[in-house]
């Protein structure tokens, strides 16, 4: 599992003053980016030659409002793990613990000059199976 804290500005609100829905996926994908760089891989994904790992699928359940001002802690895992792809689930709190959003993003590898999907480097799913949730 990895961890990530973020803290939510008055930009990232609405009018109604809870935070504009499409932007808990900014958050899920700024705490994919810290955990991709914890794996420490030798490939750098985010802007290697060969691969990519483009998101397929998103989803997200907002339990609680979020607001301006809120310090979130993110809690990633990988929730499932294909040759082609994984799934990654994200879990967010508030400061009293209590959860109030959950995201899963699916990510494909794929040739980066034709975009025809490949099997996942060997690397790369050694790390992800060897932190995967069951």
């Amino acid at each position: 599992m990895h961890t990530t804290k973020i803290k939510v500005f008055f930009y990232d609100a609405d009018p109604a003053g809870i935070i504009f829905y499409s932007n808990i996926f900014k958050f899920a994908h700024s705490a994919y980016e810290e955990f991709m760089r914890s794996l420490k891989t030798e490939k750098n994904f985010f802007f290697d030659r060969d691969y990519v790992l483009p998101i397929i699928h998103t989803e997200a359940d907002y339990l609680q409002p979020i607001k301006p001002g809120d310090e979130l802690e993110i809690k990633l895992e990988v929730s499932r793990l294909k040759k082609f792809s994984f799934e990654l689930s994200y879990t967010f709190y508030n400061s009293n613990k209590e959860i109030t959003a959950k995201v899963k993003t699916v990510h494909v590898c794929v040739d980066k000059k034709n975009f025809k999907k490949i099997e996942m480097p060997e690397e790369l799913y050694r790390k992800l199976n060897d932190i995967l949730t069951i």
